[in-house]
């Protein structure tokens, strides 16, 4: 192996985070709390759901068992070569800077900043030949809708109206907690990163975790008490209608609109997002960098009925700090000085989740999933770089463990330079069914798309049978 560089001095891959600077949701005023709050902290609304999860249950529609999914989005696309297949014997300018090493099953080999997830690999699942072709960011959508066509950058008319993924398990398993909403989002760095509630409505997008700490922290004055008076002041104006209203629906409709008013101001939702609440030791268990504490975050919301959580695994609101293009093209850097500082925090997070959520007999019910867009190119050193890789939607590798599946292998494989699909291609829409299937959404489903036509749930795939059996 060649002699490794050296990270500049005084300078890392998170050396362009300005941690001085705010971002996101910035509370000034109580106006401006009861916007983020009742007008749609995450642009869902809360009593449509509640009014969807009221007419399934009486239907008739029985409930799904509490299962759940966590997607950890490694936002960028990480490089395949240089985490799960890995190929130490090709020349240099493909294998890149990093050394592999064994994995608790015999031929299998990782990264050698991946110590922990080889030392479990009997519990996880790489797939290491997922066609990632037509997958872009900024936005990030075919991944997260399992649509080839979720892609706005070459399909601006419809591209971002596919619903996603999440959004489609929240219409079906509704509320499982009266007190959580069914899918959250952590540490959004930008829109550009998850996939929304498109064709289905703006009440099935997810709850933003990143600001939910900042709307528990009301400013001075306005206490959960006074924002119930605020709302039921606004309920006030509806009084005519009510008058008018003979059949009852305006009575359900303030009944509905008071559950999602307890959702978000209500002491459940409260008491979960607060990490303080989670034992000293288990949190110097996952760690104290941001990434490790949304990870428990996850764990403490899909413990708490949360259908489907995804974790932004990213640091700024470009692209991602998973793309590392290069050191010549910043923020994102190359694989040593951009790749290497991610892998050891990624490593920890991942397997304390999966350790954690099987001590507490969760694991078979929660899905955990790893991936991002892409993988990278087969040769290091793109873009007039010497230590990158470019964007390469030809092949990615990602990991899944939990959901009660079959674990303790690796499906398909890539060719000799990791730059195509050798062997069992696994699609979008298989990752889809395969989730699908686990949280007990019907493979067969539609939703109306704009113009009243009915679009299914999956335009390809099917559950991967390596996994489900």
């Amino acid at each position: 192996m060649e002699a490794r560089p050296h990270a500049p001095a005084g300078g890392h891959a998170f050396g362009f985070l300005n941690p001085r600077l705010r971002d996101g949701l910035v509370v000034t005023s109580r106006r401006s709390v009861l916007k983020a709050s009742l007008a749609g902290l995450a642009g869902i609304s809360f009593a449509d759901l509640l009014r969807t999860k009221h007419a399934a249950a009486a239907s008739g529609t029985p409930s799904a068992r509490r299962k759940s999914v966590i997607l950890i989005w490694m936002t960028g696309g990480p490089s395949h070569i240089d985490t799960w297949d890995v190929k130490p014997d090709a020349p240099v300018e493909i294998r890149g800077p990093f050394n592999s090493i064994a994995t608790k099953l015999t031929s299998v080999r990782f990264c050698e900043f991946l110590p922990k997830q080889a030392a479990i690999m009997d519990k996880l699942t790489v797939i290491r030949s997922v066609d990632a072709r037509f997958s872009n960011h900024e936005p990030n959508q075919v991944f997260q809708t399992a649509n080839r066509a979720a892609a706005p950058r070459v399909n601006p008319s419809e591209g971002d109206k596919f619903p996603a993924i999440a959004s489609i398990v929240a219409k079906h398993r509704g509320l499982t907690n009266r007190e959580m909403p069914p899918s959250v989002v952590l540490n959004m760095q930008s829109r550009s990163h998850v996939a929304w509630g498109g064709y289905l409505g703006k009440e099935f997008d997810p709850f933003l975790g990143n600001q939910a700490s900042r709307l528990f922290q009301l400013p001075g004055g306005l206490d959960h008490d006074r924002l119930r008076d605020r709302h039921e002041l606004a309920r006030q104006f509806d009084r005519l209608r009510r008058d008018l209203d003979l059949g009852g629906s305006m009575a359900a409709l303030d009944r509905f609109d008071q559950q999602a008013v307890d959702i978000v101001v209500g002491q459940k939702a409260q008491e979960v997002f607060n990490l303080e609440r989670e034992p000293a030791a288990m949190r110097e268990r996952y760690g104290s960098h941001n990434w490790c504490q949304q990870a428990l975050l996850a764990r403490r919301l899909v413990e708490s009925g949360v259908s489907f959580v995804t974790i932004d695994l990213s640091n700024h609101g470009a692209s991602g700090t998973w793309d590392t293009h290069g050191d010549n093209i910043p923020p994102y850097g190359g694989i040593w000085n951009g790749l290497r500082p991610l892998l050891p925090v990624f490593d920890h997070l991942l397997t304390t989740l999966v350790s954690d959520l099987e001590e507490r007999g969760l694991l078979d019910d929660v899905l955990v999933l790893a991936m991002g867009e892409f993988g990278r190119t087969p040769r290091i050193g793109t873009q007039g770089s010497s230590d990158g890789r470019d964007h390469w939607p030809i092949v990615m590798s990602m990991t899944v463990a939990g959901g009660g599946m079959r674990h303790g292998q690796v499906i398909g494989a890539t060719e000799r330079d990791g730059g195509a699909i050798k062997e069992r291609p696994v699609t979008p829409g298989d990752l889809a069914a395969t989730i699908y299937r686990h949280m007990g959404v019907p493979l067969d489903g539609t939703y109306q798309d704009n113009r009243g036509r009915p679009r299914f749930y999956l335009e390809e795939g099917a559950p991967i049978g390596e996994l489900v059996g």
